[in-house]
């Protein structure tokens, strides 16, 4: 049988197989299947030369059942509404990990931020709200950063549905400036949820994070940051990539030095010249593995090449199913990335919150609830794995999807 590379369609199957596994009949699977809703609209936005340009936006809202939808908005040439459809399903699966009253949603334009001025950024950010305005909101559906998106972006987000609704809503988007009700510790939320669920992860092979070798795939902003985390740690970073390539050092990498020489898009490798490929950087020889740039990336071509003894999705959807099914026959402890990256979800729950209290928390409290979060959500997939004999992934699945599935019951729906 061919290997399935599509998203959408290989996480149908897992939530097929994790519904069957709680013992949910076919029904509670048609439901959740596909979003209950998708939006697609049409922004119209005055470009810097006069000329108008008209964009497609979409917004999946998978399932309500929990709560309001919730998820990023990002910004890319390649956006689709499958690939939508598909990560809005992951962002039920998140809030479920880590216990959030919500359910996922996700949103996209297809556009090339990187050809855009300022100012057509802001026309597009604030024509994608009015578009969206009848399906969004602090109660129904609340947005914030995805690729290509940031602070900036949501405060003009914001500031358009304020606008509209004629009264300030910090709710309605997160990922905001501090100044404009913004959490401390969101911008590093991410990396900082896939560290935790490292050091879990690393604990149950024994392996001390002081000296241990790690490799991540993506220089971005979570793998960015958390290269500077493991490097804190005590960790040493044998092996950094980014689109064009990859850096390696069996001695460890200057991170601080990679840092300060990194591009806002997260491009170092093009400034030095013994680099390797990203497939070559991919079966190095390390204790841990961390792809963390784009899908797809572990496949059953290369998982029987994969030489870490533990894999920590921080990119959504790097490993195949069938590569997934390779590496636990292998022993390799894969930590998937529905459980590994919720730290920004859970961080925007957190902001939300405080913008609905109108109390704001310091740095040290946000990171302390976050760690029991990820702790927590972590301790109960590891078991649920271990006590069924199934994958980690199998188990974040099963773990994710029981609470949509149970609130989609109680309300009658199936």
């Amino acid at each position: 049988m061919a290997e399935n590379l599509n998203l959408f369609t290989s996480t149908q199957e897992v939530i097929h197989e994790a519904l069957n596994k709680l013992g949910y009949d076919e029904a509670m699977y048609e439901l959740l299947k596909e979003p209950i809703r998708m939006l697609t609209v049409r922004i119209p936005v005055k470009m810097d030369d006069g000329t108008t340009k008209v964009f497609t936006g979409y917004r999946a809202q998978h399932n309500d059942a929990v709560g309001p939808t919730k998820g990023g908005v990002r910004f890319h040439p390649m956006v689709t509404e499958e690939e939508m459809k598909a990560l809005s399903m992951w962002m039920t699966l998140k809030a479920g990990i880590v216990d959030l009253p919500y359910g996922g949603g996700k949103g996209g334009v297809v556009c090339d931020p990187r050809e855009m001025s300022m100012g057509e950024l802001e026309r597009l950010s604030r024509g994608y709200v009015r578009a969206t305005k009848s399906v969004v909101g602090p109660t129904k559906d609340i947005p914030a950063p995805d690729v290509f998106t940031n602070a900036q972006i949501m405060a003009w987000m914001m500031d358009e549905y304020s606008q509209m609704d004629d009264f300030n809503s910090p709710g309605f988007i997160t990922g905001k400036p501090i100044v404009l009700g913004g959490s401390q510790g969101r911008d590093r939320a991410t990396a900082e949820g896939v560290t935790i669920v490292i050091g879990e992860a690393a604990k149950k092979r024994n392996i001390d994070i002081k000296g241990a070798r790690v490799v991540i795939q993506g220089f971005g902003n979570a793998g960015s940051f958390l290269a500077k985390f493991m490097s804190d740690l005590g960790a040493k970073v044998i092996g950094i990539s980014d689109a064009h390539g990859a850096l390696h050092d069996p001695n460890g990498l200057d991170i601080d030095y990679l840092l300060d020489r990194r591009d806002s898009f997260g491009t170092v490798t093009t400034l030095f010249e013994n680099t390797i490929s990203n497939t070559e950087l991919l079966e190095l020889d390390c204790d841990i593995l961390v792809p963390a740039a784009i899908e797809n990336q572990i496949t059953a071509d290369n998982a029987h090449k994969i030489k870490a003894n533990i894999v920590v999705e921080a990119a959504n959807g790097p490993t195949t199913a069938e590569a997934t099914k390779i590496l636990t026959e292998r022993g390799i402890l894969l930590v998937p990335d529905v459980l590994a990256s919720a730290g920004g979800v859970t961080v925007s729950y957190f902001e939300w919150v405080q913008n609905n209290q109108g109390y704001y928390w310091t740095e040290e409290e946000v990171r302390e609830k976050l760690y029991a979060k990820m702790i927590a959500a972590f301790d109960n997939i590891y078991t649920t794995a271990q006590n069924r004999n199934i994958d980690m992934r199998l188990a974040a699945y099963m773990v994710g999807v029981r609470r949509t599935a149970e609130a989609s019951r109680f309300r009658g729906w199936v």
